[in-house]
């Protein structure tokens, strides 16, 4: 991906609504990325974890300042895992490429978004993410959207899914990251 190419999808998420969703402009989290997590993991050349979403708007008003610093919370399971799969394989945040199969805020946390709105912002923005690029679909929802456009991509559990400890997720992290690289 180049600069105009990542300018144009910024601009596409600008431009993207879906009826009973706010923005990260709505929530105070307007910026010139994707989504506030490219503040910390953005690589034009790693591979990219698509995951499902990226907060709750509650979580996002209230969070707003730490965002707009690091565009994530580290305390958060979802995060943690990270952290620890990223140790595990050698490699740091700006290594890789976050991104969300829906990128708008979630109305509260864990919700489970309509179908048709996580097709509709994955067609708009995501899936223009995607081209050409190893791709690490965290979840079912997220590898539901590359397979629905025929995007390679290696699916492993989400990293806040339920039933697997911190640490075995990370392993599969860990195990999918060195396998993209």
């Amino acid at each position: 991906m180049d600069a105009a190419l990542y300018a144009e999808i910024v601009e596409r998420r600008r431009q993207f609504s879906w009826p009973g969703y706010e923005s990260y402009a709505d929530a105070g989290l307007e910026g010139d990325w994707i989504t506030p997590y490219h503040l910390s993991s953005a690589s034009f050349t790693g591979p990219i974890l698509l995951t499902y979403n990226f907060l709750d708007a509650p979580t996002a008003i209230a969070e707003r300042s730490r965002l707009r610093e690091t565009g994530y919370l580290a305390e958060m399971p979802f995060n943690r895992v990270l952290d620890l799969g990223l140790a595990l394989a050698g490699l740091k945040r700006t290594d890789i490429y976050v991104t969300h199969a829906f990128h708008l805020l979630a109305r509260a946390r864990s919700e489970r978004i309509p179908n048709a709105a996580l097709d509709a912002s994955f067609d708009a923005i995501a899936r223009h993410e995607l081209v050409d690029r190893r791709v690490i679909a965290l979840g079912d929802a997220a590898s539901r959207q590359c397979s629905r456009h025929a995007i390679p991509h290696q699916r492993i559990p989400h990293l806040s899914a339920r039933g697997l400890s911190f640490a075995a997720r990370a392993e599969k992290l860990a195990a999918a990251l060195e396998a993209a690289f």
